[in-house]
């Protein structure tokens, strides 16, 4: 081994045999202690003592949860004087983890089922949008819910994922219409379900249907579908000659006025500001004087809720066709150092913003993993 200089610790390479530390020490310089039989390495801002004669161990750097290295490197380990615990960085994951603790994944999610089909028929009900479920920032959930916790999920486990599909379209019928429309599908991620949007009704005592949002009802006689808590507001109430508007996530049916569908809610999840969950607008006899719920409501006399956005499809009317629920999605967003895998069966895309990854599924039904 090398010894230092006898000034105060100059030496400029190999290890150092003293009683005093280096003034001026460089990266991965080490020092033997001869006094304590310690041994110390110079980090580039702190001597970590890495072992002694005496059969102690290795004695790792240490710091608080503040004070953890800005840019620090895959398997760098560390003792966090905050948690009391040792802890190692992980490259995949993008964070430090704790010894004891399998590495996990936040993700935070907005999961929307599909919307439901309006009634046909005349004075039809429109279709409720479909259940909305967020947990990204302060964003809100449907029906006036609380912002939902993200899923903390452990790497390698594959987690299911379903898309709902919209609720179909009624085929035109003339004079009352006599069924319910068809309502939407749930849409899953893990243990997060979003309830499909209620079909809208029709006259003569054909109730709008009850779902993540509520179906529109037709003209007096039927009553209008209910929402589900913190997914979704109820369906609006028909009048003479109108069909009442399905529910939205962001408000009821009608509240804007009769036939009017209940706007949506706007999420930046995916780093945009985009509307989704719309209630249809109510068909009817008369030329319709509503409009489609803001967030992909279908429009009346037939109009489609809007793919990818859960809003509900339009109340048709006397030889119209009644409008189709738009289709649901689920939105997921994690640390960008994250890769996903997707099963076959779904369809998606990951795109990267901010420090973040966002995948969007917009079909099918399968899995995720991360890492």
């Amino acid at each position: 081994m090398a010894v230092s200089s006898t000034s105060s610790g100059s030496l400029k390479t190999g290890v150092c045999l003293s009683t005093d530390r280096p003034d001026n020490p460089f990266t991965g310089q080490v020092i033997f202690e001869t006094d304590t039989g310690k041994v110390f390495v110079w980090a580039g801002s702190t001597w970590v003592n890495i072992g002694d004669t005496s059969g102690e161990g290795v004695q790792l750097p240490s710091g608080t949860t503040a004070e953890r290295p800005s840019s620090p490197t895959a398997g760098q380990m560390r003792f966090n004087e905050t948690t009391g615990e040792p802890e190692w960085y992980s490259s995949s994951l993008g964070d430090w983890v704790n010894f004891r603790n399998a590495p996990l994944v936040d993700v935070s999610y907005l999961v929307i089922a599909g919307g439901g089909g309006g009634a046909s028929g005349d004075d039809a009900g429109a279709g409720g949008a479909g259940g909305y479920r967020n947990s990204y920032a302060s964003e809100t959930s449907g029906g006036g819910g609380s912002p939902e916790t993200p899923l903390t999920l452990s790497p390698g486990v594959s987690y299911t994922v379903t898309v709902g599909g919209g609720g179909a379209a009624k085929a035109a019928s003339g004079g009352a219409g006599t069924t319910v429309g068809n309502s939407g599908n749930n849409s899953v991620f893990d243990t997060i379900t979003s309830v499909g949007g209620g079909g809208g009704g029709g006259y003569n005592g054909v109730n709008g249907a009850s779902g993540g949002s509520g179906g529109g009802s037709g003209r007096s006689g039927s009553s209008p579908g209910a929402g589900t808590a913190n997914q979704g507001f109820a369906g609006g109430q028909g009048a003479t000659d109108r069909g009442g508007g399905g529910g939205g996530a962001g408000e009821a049916g009608n509240t804007d006025g009769t036939q009017h569908g209940g706007d949506g809610l706007v999420s930046s999840i995916t780093g945009s500001a985009v509307p989704r969950g719309g209630g249809g607008q109510g068909g009817g006899w008369l030329t319709p004087t509503g409009a489609p719920g803001d967030g992909g409501g279908g429009t009346a006399r037939g109009g489609n809720g809007d793919t990818n956005t859960g809003g509900g499809g339009a109340g048709g009317s006397s030889g119209v066709t009644s409008g189709a629920g738009g289709s649901g999605v689920v939105i997921l967003r994690y640390r960008g150092s994250l890769t996903p895998t997707i099963s076959a069966g779904l369809t998606s895309t990951t795109t990267t913003v901010g420090s973040d990854k966002v995948t969007v599924f917009t079909a099918g039904t399968g899995t995720v993993s991360w890492g």
